[in-house]
């Protein structure tokens, strides 16, 4: 049986979490594996067993552990095809999913994440005292991960934020802009491309409203909305307490 380690469907956890369900039965040929961000348990000893680097999410397959949520959606169409397939099969379409894909990975998502670990993040780094912080800070293996979490305690610099927001406001219009004429991302279909973007844009229409709201980006919100109502996806938001789902999208780590 699969098992995937994860904060819960928002943010990069749920790109693999809503692979899953879209491909398989929950509870029958995978289980899902929840960490509490809050609770620090990805830096924790057992977990960083499992990834070294103390991230989430990762996938155990038959023992092995596969890491990188993109990587993890993709090994799940290599190793365990199914009736759902979610890459395009034409060679061109899936050459545009997968760089709807990497966008994702190298702009969009951290534009967002950046802006979700000033509002929320910091806040928990906040109440910590120093001594405690520090203590946090020694679990964490990933030192680029240790800055930002001194930033986050510290506060981002303002010319910092207000990049970050600028490249928000380019992430939805280049979203829109294609959604407005197309239902999908990539070739025609739903796939990969689809439920990667919507893991990072999903949210953006409470936390983001000036900028993903039905007046200036329909075509965005129209795509949420479609995704959202999908079977899996109605499963995979049901399998978690919502007060979870809320957490995880504010934290968005």
């Amino acid at each position: 049986m699969l098992k995937l380690y994860s904060f819960g469907p928002a943010a990069n956890s749920l790109k693999p979490m809503l692979t899953l369900f879209e491909k398989f039965e929950f509870g029958r040929e995978f289980t899902v594996h929840q960490l509490n961000p809050a609770k620090f348990e990805h830096h924790s000893d057992w977990f960083k067993a499992i990834n070294p680097r103390g991230q989430v999410p990762a996938l155990e397959d038959a023992g092995r552990i596969v890491t990188e949520s993109t990587v993890i959606c993709e090994y799940l169409e290599d190793a365990h095809p199914t009736a759902a397939s979610l890459r395009p099969e034409d060679p061109f379409d899936r050459a545009q999913m997968r760089v709807w894909t990497k966008w994702v990975d190298e702009y969009f998502c951290w534009c967002v994440s950046t802006i979700g670990w000033h509002r929320y993040v910091g806040k928990m780094a906040q109440k910590l005292t120093d001594a405690e912080f520090e203590e946090k800070l020694k679990a964490i293996p990933v030192p680029e991960q240790q800055v930002k979490w001194r930033r986050a305690r510290e506060g981002f610099p303002q010319d910092m934020l207000d990049e970050e927001m600028r490249k928000v406001a380019v992430s939805v219009r280049r979203l829109d802009d294609h959604l407005r004429d197309h239902e999908w991302l990539a070739g025609g279909a739903y796939s990969l491309a689809d439920i990667c973007n919507f893991a990072i844009a999903n949210g953006l229409q409470f936390g983001f409203a000036e900028l993903v709201n039905p007046s200036d980006a329909p075509g965005l919100i129209r795509w949420l909305e479609q995704i959202a109502a999908r079977p899996a996806a109605q499963l995979m938001f049901a399998s978690v307490p919502r007060e979870i789902v809320h957490e995880t999208r504010e934290l968005n780590v």
